[in-house]
Protein backbone atom coordinates (compact mmCIF):
# COMPACT_ATOMS: atom_id res chain seq x y z
CA UNK A 1 0.00 0.00 0.00
CA UNK A 2 1.30 3.90 -0.91
CA UNK A 3 0.95 5.86 2.15
CA UNK A 4 0.74 9.54 2.66
CA UNK A 5 3.19 11.52 5.20
CA UNK A 6 1.71 13.29 7.63
CA UNK A 7 2.34 16.36 6.36
CA UNK A 8 0.62 16.15 2.90
CA UNK A 9 -2.30 14.72 5.16
CA UNK A 10 -2.72 18.13 6.34
CA UNK A 11 -2.55 19.64 2.98
CA UNK A 12 -6.70 20.70 2.82
CA UNK A 13 -6.71 22.16 5.87
CA UNK A 14 -3.02 24.28 5.06
CA UNK A 15 -4.82 25.28 1.97
CA UNK A 16 -7.76 26.42 3.21
CA UNK A 17 -5.65 28.52 6.21
CA UNK A 18 -3.50 30.00 3.34
CA UNK A 19 -6.44 31.20 1.26
CA UNK A 20 -7.95 32.38 4.05
CA UNK A 21 -5.24 34.94 4.82
CA UNK A 22 -5.14 35.57 0.90
CA UNK A 23 -8.19 37.26 1.27
CA UNK A 24 -7.84 38.85 4.69
CA UNK A 25 -4.95 40.47 2.75
CA UNK A 26 -7.03 41.85 -0.51
CA UNK A 27 -9.71 42.91 2.63
CA UNK A 28 -7.05 44.98 4.71
CA UNK A 29 -5.26 46.28 1.35
CA UNK A 30 -9.02 47.82 0.16
CA UNK A 31 -10.10 49.06 4.33
CA UNK A 32 -6.56 50.78 4.18
CA UNK A 33 -7.22 52.70 0.77
CA UNK A 34 -10.43 53.87 2.29
CA UNK A 35 -8.68 54.82 5.27
CA UNK A 36 -6.66 57.00 3.51
CA UNK A 37 -9.06 58.56 1.11
CA UNK A 38 -8.11 56.52 -1.79
CA UNK A 39 -10.28 55.01 -4.30
CA UNK A 40 -9.53 51.27 -3.56
CA UNK A 41 -8.52 49.63 -6.55
CA UNK A 42 -7.51 45.81 -7.67
CA UNK A 43 -4.77 44.70 -9.63
CA UNK A 44 -6.03 42.28 -12.04
CA UNK A 45 -3.53 40.06 -14.21
CA UNK A 46 -4.32 40.80 -17.89
CA UNK A 47 -5.72 37.62 -19.61
CA UNK A 48 -5.01 38.57 -22.83
CA UNK A 49 -3.78 36.56 -25.77
CA UNK A 50 -0.60 38.76 -25.39
CA UNK A 51 0.12 38.12 -22.12
CA UNK A 52 0.06 34.37 -22.24
CA UNK A 53 3.24 32.35 -22.56
CA UNK A 54 4.19 28.82 -22.54
CA UNK A 55 6.99 28.13 -19.87
CA UNK A 56 9.11 25.25 -21.18
CA UNK A 57 10.27 25.26 -17.06
CA UNK A 58 6.65 24.47 -16.04
CA UNK A 59 6.10 23.00 -19.24
CA UNK A 60 2.79 24.66 -19.56
CA UNK A 61 1.10 28.51 -20.46
CA UNK A 62 1.21 31.13 -18.03
CA UNK A 63 0.19 34.58 -17.58
CA UNK A 64 3.03 37.17 -18.03
CA UNK A 65 3.59 40.38 -15.69
CA UNK A 66 1.02 42.81 -17.69
CA UNK A 67 -1.85 43.52 -15.36
CA UNK A 68 -4.89 46.10 -14.95
CA UNK A 69 -6.21 48.49 -12.49
CA UNK A 70 -9.56 47.82 -11.30
CA UNK A 71 -10.63 50.99 -9.59
CA UNK A 72 -13.63 52.35 -7.73
CA UNK A 73 -12.51 55.78 -9.43
CA UNK A 74 -13.31 54.95 -12.86
CA UNK A 75 -17.03 55.05 -13.59
CA UNK A 76 -16.46 52.40 -17.01
CA UNK A 77 -14.97 50.31 -13.48
CA UNK A 78 -17.05 50.73 -10.78
CA UNK A 79 -19.89 47.91 -11.77
CA UNK A 80 -17.31 45.34 -12.62
CA UNK A 81 -14.99 46.65 -9.07
CA UNK A 82 -18.32 46.11 -7.26
CA UNK A 83 -19.01 42.73 -8.44
CA UNK A 84 -15.23 41.66 -7.85
CA UNK A 85 -15.06 42.33 -4.14
CA UNK A 86 -18.76 41.11 -3.56
CA UNK A 87 -17.21 38.45 -5.01
CA UNK A 88 -14.08 38.48 -2.94
CA UNK A 89 -16.41 38.73 0.04
CA UNK A 90 -18.77 35.94 -0.42
CA UNK A 91 -15.84 33.53 -1.17
CA UNK A 92 -14.33 34.08 2.28
CA UNK A 93 -17.69 33.31 4.15
CA UNK A 94 -17.55 29.83 1.98
CA UNK A 95 -13.94 29.64 2.69
CA UNK A 96 -14.33 30.28 6.67
CA UNK A 97 -17.66 28.47 6.82
CA UNK A 98 -15.90 25.32 5.23
CA UNK A 99 -19.08 25.49 2.27
CA UNK A 100 -19.81 24.95 -1.23
CA UNK A 101 -21.16 26.85 -3.81
CA UNK A 102 -21.61 25.90 -7.56
CA UNK A 103 -21.34 28.23 -10.58
CA UNK A 104 -24.92 28.29 -10.92
CA UNK A 105 -25.01 29.11 -6.98
CA UNK A 106 -22.88 32.34 -7.20
CA UNK A 107 -24.80 33.77 -10.25
CA UNK A 108 -28.62 33.50 -7.97
CA UNK A 109 -26.34 34.20 -4.77
CA UNK A 110 -25.51 37.53 -5.96
CA UNK A 111 -29.27 38.57 -6.45
CA UNK A 112 -30.02 39.02 -2.64
CA UNK A 113 -27.15 41.37 -2.66
CA UNK A 114 -28.20 43.27 -5.04
CA UNK A 115 -25.16 42.24 -7.51
CA UNK A 116 -25.82 42.99 -10.64
CA UNK A 117 -24.33 40.64 -13.06
CA UNK A 118 -25.95 40.80 -16.49
CA UNK A 119 -25.90 36.40 -16.70
CA UNK A 120 -24.16 33.56 -15.64
CA UNK A 121 -21.20 33.78 -18.12
CA UNK A 122 -20.48 37.60 -16.75
CA UNK A 123 -20.83 36.18 -13.57
CA UNK A 124 -18.28 33.48 -14.34
CA UNK A 125 -16.06 35.66 -15.98
CA UNK A 126 -15.30 37.16 -12.77
CA UNK A 127 -14.78 34.41 -10.68
CA UNK A 128 -11.91 34.10 -13.35
CA UNK A 129 -10.93 37.65 -12.45
CA UNK A 130 -10.92 36.72 -9.06
CA UNK A 131 -8.41 33.79 -9.25
CA UNK A 132 -5.98 35.30 -11.24
CA UNK A 133 -5.82 38.21 -8.35
CA UNK A 134 -5.52 35.34 -5.88
CA UNK A 135 -3.58 33.17 -8.39
CA UNK A 136 -5.75 30.36 -6.97
CA UNK A 137 -8.49 27.92 -8.65
CA UNK A 138 -12.25 28.63 -7.87
CA UNK A 139 -12.26 25.08 -6.72
CA UNK A 140 -9.98 26.39 -3.21
CA UNK A 141 -12.98 28.87 -3.13
CA UNK A 142 -14.95 25.90 -2.67
CA UNK A 143 -16.71 27.32 -6.35
CA UNK A 144 -17.27 24.48 -8.69
CA UNK A 145 -18.82 23.69 -11.61
CA UNK A 146 -21.64 20.50 -12.31
CA UNK A 147 -19.50 17.91 -11.86
CA UNK A 148 -19.74 14.85 -14.62
CA UNK A 149 -16.25 12.48 -14.43
CA UNK A 150 -16.25 9.45 -12.18
CA UNK A 151 -13.30 7.71 -10.57
CA UNK A 152 -12.72 3.99 -9.51
CA UNK A 153 -10.21 1.79 -8.06
CA UNK A 154 -8.21 0.32 -4.92
CA UNK A 155 -8.18 3.63 -3.27
CA UNK A 156 -9.06 4.92 0.22
CA UNK A 157 -10.02 8.39 0.92
CA UNK A 158 -10.73 10.42 3.86
CA UNK A 159 -13.18 13.02 4.04
CA UNK A 160 -12.88 16.27 5.29
CA UNK A 161 -15.76 18.39 4.41
CA UNK A 162 -18.24 18.98 7.53
CA UNK A 163 -20.42 16.34 9.25
CA UNK A 164 -17.95 14.01 7.48
CA UNK A 165 -14.47 14.11 8.66
CA UNK A 166 -12.95 11.48 9.50
CA UNK A 167 -15.03 9.04 7.23
CA UNK A 168 -13.12 6.78 4.91
CA UNK A 169 -14.23 5.54 2.07
CA UNK A 170 -12.55 3.34 -0.99
CA UNK A 171 -13.47 4.06 -4.53
CA UNK A 172 -13.71 0.37 -5.54
CA UNK A 173 -16.74 0.00 -3.15
CA UNK A 174 -19.07 1.29 -5.60
CA UNK A 175 -19.50 -0.80 -9.27
CA UNK A 176 -20.48 2.81 -11.04
CA UNK A 177 -17.39 4.67 -9.90
CA UNK A 178 -17.49 8.52 -7.03
CA UNK A 179 -18.63 11.73 -8.57
CA UNK A 180 -15.19 13.75 -9.02
CA UNK A 181 -17.48 16.73 -6.62
CA UNK A 182 -16.47 18.43 -3.87
CA UNK A 183 -16.46 16.21 -1.45
CA UNK A 184 -13.99 14.01 -3.12
CA UNK A 185 -11.83 16.59 -4.32
CA UNK A 186 -11.41 18.11 -0.90
CA UNK A 187 -10.53 14.08 0.55
CA UNK A 188 -7.30 13.48 1.88
CA UNK A 189 -5.82 10.48 0.12
CA UNK A 190 -4.98 7.93 2.71
CA UNK A 191 -3.38 4.69 0.61
CA UNK A 192 -4.15 2.43 -2.29
CA UNK A 193 -2.60 -0.61 -3.94
CA UNK A 194 -2.36 0.64 -7.50
CA UNK A 195 0.52 1.50 -9.13
CA UNK A 196 -1.01 3.76 -12.47
CA UNK A 197 -4.28 5.76 -13.25
CA UNK A 198 -5.88 5.33 -17.01
CA UNK A 199 -7.74 8.67 -17.70
CA UNK A 200 -10.74 7.71 -20.55
CA UNK A 201 -12.73 10.15 -22.43
CA UNK A 202 -15.79 7.92 -22.88
CA UNK A 203 -18.29 7.55 -19.58
CA UNK A 204 -19.13 4.03 -21.52
CA UNK A 205 -15.37 2.43 -21.47
CA UNK A 206 -14.86 3.32 -18.58
CA UNK A 207 -17.85 1.45 -17.46
CA UNK A 208 -16.33 -1.51 -19.61
CA UNK A 209 -13.11 -0.99 -17.96
CA UNK A 210 -14.78 -1.69 -14.16
CA UNK A 211 -16.57 -4.53 -15.73
CA UNK A 212 -13.48 -6.23 -17.20
CA UNK A 213 -11.72 -5.47 -13.74
CA UNK A 214 -8.88 -3.55 -15.10
CA UNK A 215 -8.55 -2.23 -11.71
CA UNK A 216 -7.50 -5.48 -10.57
CA UNK A 217 -5.53 -7.02 -13.63
CA UNK A 218 -3.16 -3.74 -14.23
CA UNK A 219 -3.50 -2.46 -10.61
CA UNK A 220 -4.96 1.07 -11.64
CA UNK A 221 -7.21 4.00 -10.69
CA UNK A 222 -9.43 4.43 -13.47
CA UNK A 223 -10.46 7.95 -14.53
CA UNK A 224 -13.17 9.03 -16.40
CA UNK A 225 -12.56 12.48 -17.87
CA UNK A 226 -16.49 12.95 -19.37
CA UNK A 227 -14.90 14.85 -22.67
CA UNK A 228 -12.77 17.44 -22.14
CA UNK A 229 -11.46 16.93 -18.03
CA UNK A 230 -13.08 19.68 -15.09
CA UNK A 231 -10.96 21.38 -13.29
CA UNK A 232 -11.43 19.30 -10.31
CA UNK A 233 -10.37 16.00 -12.46
CA UNK A 234 -7.32 17.67 -13.34
CA UNK A 235 -6.47 18.44 -9.64
CA UNK A 236 -7.16 15.00 -8.57
CA UNK A 237 -4.82 13.64 -11.52
CA UNK A 238 -2.26 15.91 -10.02
CA UNK A 239 -2.75 14.82 -6.74
CA UNK A 240 -2.58 11.19 -7.58
CA UNK A 241 0.73 11.49 -9.71
CA UNK A 242 2.08 13.81 -6.74
CA UNK A 243 0.79 12.58 -3.59
CA UNK A 244 0.40 8.78 -4.15
CA UNK A 245 3.65 8.73 -6.56
CA UNK A 246 1.15 7.33 -9.35
CA UNK A 247 2.17 7.69 -13.76
CA UNK A 248 -0.83 9.04 -15.55
CA UNK A 249 -1.91 7.90 -18.68
CA UNK A 250 -4.84 8.31 -21.03
CA UNK A 251 -7.07 7.37 -23.34
CA UNK A 252 -8.76 9.52 -25.90
CA UNK A 253 -11.08 9.02 -29.28
CA UNK A 254 -8.69 9.21 -32.33
CA UNK A 255 -8.90 12.60 -33.18
CA UNK A 256 -7.76 15.87 -32.96
CA UNK A 257 -10.00 17.28 -30.07
CA UNK A 258 -8.98 13.88 -27.65
CA UNK A 259 -5.17 14.90 -28.64
CA UNK A 260 -6.16 17.92 -27.16
CA UNK A 261 -7.86 16.30 -24.35
CA UNK A 262 -4.32 14.57 -23.18
CA UNK A 263 -2.38 17.58 -23.83
CA UNK A 264 -4.28 19.56 -21.17
CA UNK A 265 -4.38 16.90 -18.41
CA UNK A 266 -0.35 17.34 -19.56
CA UNK A 267 0.12 20.93 -19.52
CA UNK A 268 -2.95 22.64 -18.90
CA UNK A 269 -4.84 25.64 -21.02
CA UNK A 270 -4.65 29.00 -22.06
CA UNK A 271 -7.64 29.54 -20.39
CA UNK A 272 -6.20 28.47 -17.31
CA UNK A 273 -2.73 30.19 -17.76
CA UNK A 274 -3.37 31.76 -14.34
CA UNK A 275 -3.54 28.78 -12.24
CA UNK A 276 -0.01 26.69 -12.03
CA UNK A 277 -2.02 23.60 -10.02
CA UNK A 278 -3.84 21.61 -12.80
CA UNK A 279 -1.30 19.71 -14.46
CA UNK A 280 0.47 16.69 -14.51
CA UNK A 281 3.92 17.30 -17.07
CA UNK A 282 4.70 13.61 -16.52
CA UNK A 283 1.36 11.83 -18.13
CA UNK A 284 1.70 10.42 -21.16
CA UNK A 285 -1.00 10.22 -24.01
CA UNK A 286 -1.17 6.06 -25.37
CA UNK A 287 -4.04 6.57 -27.95
CA UNK A 288 -6.15 6.01 -29.86
CA UNK A 289 -3.35 7.79 -32.00
CA UNK A 290 -3.91 8.74 -35.98
CA UNK A 291 -0.99 5.88 -36.41
CA UNK A 292 -3.09 3.43 -34.30
CA UNK A 293 -5.98 3.80 -37.04
CA UNK A 294 -4.23 1.96 -39.81
CA UNK A 295 -2.39 -0.14 -37.31
CA UNK A 296 -5.43 -1.56 -35.76
CA UNK A 297 -7.81 -1.35 -38.81
CA UNK A 298 -10.14 0.53 -37.10
CA UNK A 299 -13.30 2.19 -38.54
CA UNK A 300 -13.26 5.52 -39.62
CA UNK A 301 -15.46 8.49 -39.76
CA UNK A 302 -14.30 11.46 -42.44
CA UNK A 303 -12.50 14.71 -40.70
CA UNK A 304 -14.70 17.94 -40.64
CA UNK A 305 -13.47 21.25 -41.43
CA UNK A 306 -13.95 22.24 -38.27
CA UNK A 307 -11.30 19.07 -37.49
CA UNK A 308 -8.74 20.31 -40.05
CA UNK A 309 -8.84 23.93 -38.89
CA UNK A 310 -7.98 22.85 -35.72
CA UNK A 311 -4.96 20.60 -36.62
CA UNK A 312 -3.76 23.70 -38.28
CA UNK A 313 -4.61 25.84 -35.23
CA UNK A 314 -2.75 23.10 -32.97
CA UNK A 315 0.01 23.17 -35.01
CA UNK A 316 1.21 26.54 -34.04
CA UNK A 317 1.31 25.81 -30.63
CA UNK A 318 4.91 25.11 -28.72
CA UNK A 319 3.64 21.87 -27.49
CA UNK A 320 3.22 20.29 -30.21
CA UNK A 321 6.26 20.99 -32.05
CA UNK A 322 7.96 17.32 -30.97
CA UNK A 323 7.65 14.54 -30.70
CA UNK A 324 4.44 12.12 -30.53
CA UNK A 325 2.48 15.33 -30.66
CA UNK A 326 3.90 16.54 -33.76
CA UNK A 327 3.54 13.18 -35.59
CA UNK A 328 0.13 12.25 -35.18
CA UNK A 329 -1.10 15.86 -35.91
CA UNK A 330 0.75 15.35 -39.35
CA UNK A 331 -0.68 11.67 -39.56
CA UNK A 332 -4.08 12.81 -38.84
CA UNK A 333 -3.96 15.76 -41.54
CA UNK A 334 -2.93 13.14 -43.95
CA UNK A 335 -5.16 10.70 -43.52
CA UNK A 336 -8.59 13.27 -42.95
CA UNK A 337 -9.69 10.52 -40.53
CA UNK A 338 -10.83 9.52 -37.05
CA UNK A 339 -11.41 6.84 -35.17
CA UNK A 340 -13.54 6.61 -31.56
CA UNK A 341 -12.85 4.25 -28.83
CA UNK A 342 -16.13 2.65 -29.27
CA UNK A 343 -14.56 1.40 -33.11
CA UNK A 344 -12.50 -1.41 -31.01
CA UNK A 345 -15.87 -3.09 -30.83
CA UNK A 346 -15.55 -4.38 -34.22
CA UNK A 347 -13.37 -7.11 -33.12
CA UNK A 348 -15.28 -7.79 -30.06
CA UNK A 349 -16.76 -5.95 -26.56
CA UNK A 350 -13.54 -6.81 -24.99
CA UNK A 351 -10.95 -6.43 -27.43
CA UNK A 352 -9.82 -3.18 -26.09
CA UNK A 353 -9.24 -4.04 -22.83
CA UNK A 354 -7.70 -7.50 -23.80
CA UNK A 355 -5.11 -6.56 -26.80
CA UNK A 356 -4.92 -2.88 -27.18
CA UNK A 357 -4.66 -1.51 -23.93
CA UNK A 358 -1.89 -3.75 -22.56
CA UNK A 359 0.13 -3.14 -26.00
CA UNK A 360 -0.57 0.53 -25.14
CA UNK A 361 0.87 0.12 -21.66
CA UNK A 362 4.07 -1.77 -22.56
CA UNK A 363 4.25 1.30 -25.14
CA UNK A 364 4.16 3.62 -22.65
CA UNK A 365 6.84 2.40 -20.96
CA UNK A 366 9.18 3.63 -23.29
CA UNK A 367 8.03 7.22 -24.07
Amino acid sequence: MKNKSKKISKTSEERRESLARLLQEQGLKIYSELDRGEFPKFSVPSRSVSNIVYDKKLRQYVLGNTASIRSARNMSQLRSFAQLIWLAFFANRLVQEKKSSTLRDIYYSSQAFSIDFEDQPESDNIIVDLEAVLARPREDLHIFPEERSSVFGDLTIEYTVPGYEGKRTNLSDHPDGYLIGPSLSSAELVDTSAELVIAIEKGGLFTRFVEEKIDKKFKAIIVDTAGQAPRATRYLLKRLHNEMGLPVVILTDGDVYGEHIAMVIKSGSANAAHLRELTVPDAKWIGVWATDIEKYKLPTIPMTESDIKRIYDLQKDPRYQEGIWKKELEVFLKIKRKAELEAFSKYGLTNITDKYLPEKLEIAKSL
